[in-house]
């Protein structure tokens, strides 16, 4: 990794400009300026730049600005890591339909007289989930789920303000190289699809189904495709700004090396894929038809797995099926993460990185019990809420170990 190294200040008494300069081997005199070599083989942590033959010259941020832009998009991530939480908990309390529109700038203020709440109950019990579920509901209680999704929803605008506001202002300081501007561009459409997806999914549930007697739910489709948007946006963000704020580590090439980063890249996919399908989990409130381990009832494989036609319906639509597949996952995604551990193990590491991967071990494990207790206790709410929260800390484990053993540009 290249760094900008800036001479002593006394030494620039007289001198007009700084630019980085090819190196000593081809030195160039270029505007009586003070210039340090740059070794051939160096990167920006925020962007690759090649140098050809040392002619050009390159102005990139200052590693205090790579060090601000990091702390910035963890802070960003951490908010994110809290909309999901909220989100989970949002749904355990099944407080997700209780606000029946969706208004920008509008809904930002509460009810705040009685005629107002007055008026909003009546709102929602012009929808399914008061006429099937919640007919008895009083307003006390339909205020607890009203504020539920109400602090979901700010706290996405917040996360929103968090990214936006903060990138247009290093945009206009010049602290953002181009590479950089287009990653937090793209984080900037993350967040606002992540919004759009949240109304999406909630409008799935207030729709009439004269053909259902079922409880009104949203879609687990488009549950999964809300969640997946927060957890890229929160792995996008969390990895740019470890790339940041931790110095690589350069070890030797090896082939053990390579088959253990390409390991970690795998098992990290898989507890992202693991995470992701509690979505249908929650979606279809699988949690509640198998309240056993390790076996599924009476046996192993329960007779009602491929129950729908066709067969991929089951996968995504029949709660046995989604709650086996998610129990595979989730033993698959420890057993990865323990043969990781020990393969780490035969390789000698820097502390940092056998760091993380002891830190990632002991969250597989923790994640597993917390799971099957909740599981086993028939889901409730703040052992499920932790469990949920347990998956983005195991993601976040994850993260932090392929970044430790990322390749460092030559």
């Amino acid at each position: 990794m290249q760094r900008l190294l800036f001479p002593p200040f006394r030494a620039l008494k007289g001198r007009q400009c700084l630019q980085l300069l090819a190196p000593r081997a081809a030195p160039r005199a270029q505007c009586d300026c003070i210039r340090r070599p740059l070794r051939p083989g160096q990167y920006s942590t925020i962007s690759e730049v090649a140098l050809q033959s040392g002619r050009g010259t390159v102005s990139l941020p200052s590693k205090a600005a790579e060090q601000v832009v990091g702390r910035w998009l963890l802070v960003c991530s951490g908010t994110v890591a809290g909309a999901v939480i909220l989100g989970g908990v949002t749904r355990l309390t099944e407080s997700g339909l209780s606000m029946v529109d969706w208004h920008l700038i509008k809904e930002m203020k509460p009810p705040t007289s009685q005629e107002e709440w007055e008026a909003e109950f009546q709102r929602y019990q012009q929808f399914p989930e008061f006429k099937i579920l919640n007919h008895d509901m009083t307003l006390t209680e339909f205020k607890f789920i009203w504020y539920m999704e109400y602090s979901h929803r700010m706290w996405g605008r917040l996360v929103g303000l968090a990214y936006i506001l903060p990138a247009a202002y290093f945009w206009r300081k010049g602290w953002l190289s181009r590479g950089m501007k287009g990653r937090v561009l793209a984080l900037c459409g993350l967040v606002c699809l992540s919004g759009l997806l949240g109304w999406y999914m909630v409008k799935s549930g207030l729709e009439e189904k004269p053909d259902s007697h079922d409880i009104p739910r949203v879609s687990q489709y488009r549950l999964a495709a809300h969640l997946g948007s927060a957890l890229v946006l929160y792995c996008a963000s969390l990895w740019t700004s470890l790339s940041l704020l931790l110095p690589p580590h350069k070890l030797p090439e090896t082939r053990a090396l390579l088959w253990l980063r390409r390991f970690a890249h795998g098992t990290a996919g898989l507890v992202f894929l693991t995470a992701l399908s509690g979505a249908f989990v929650a979606g279809l409130d699988a949690g509640l038809v198998y309240n056993s381990f390790p076996k599924m009832g009476e046996s192993w494989i329960p007779e009602d797995l491929f129950t729908f036609s066709p067969i991929l319906r089951n996968v995504f639509e029949n709660p046995t099926t989604v709650q086996f597949d998610h129990r595979i996952l989730g033993i698959t995604s420890v057993t990865a993460i323990t043969v990781l551990y020990f393969l780490s193990r035969r390789i000698p590491l820097p502390r940092r990185t056998k760091m993380a991967a002891v830190t990632l071990l002991a969250l597989a494990y923790t994640q597993v019990g917390l799971g099957i207790s909740t599981l086993l206790m028939y889901v409730p709410t703040p052992l499920a809420a932790t469990h949920q929260s347990g998956s983005l800390a195991l993601l976040t484990g994850a993260l932090w170990l392929m970044n430790e053993l990322r390749r460092v540009p030559k």
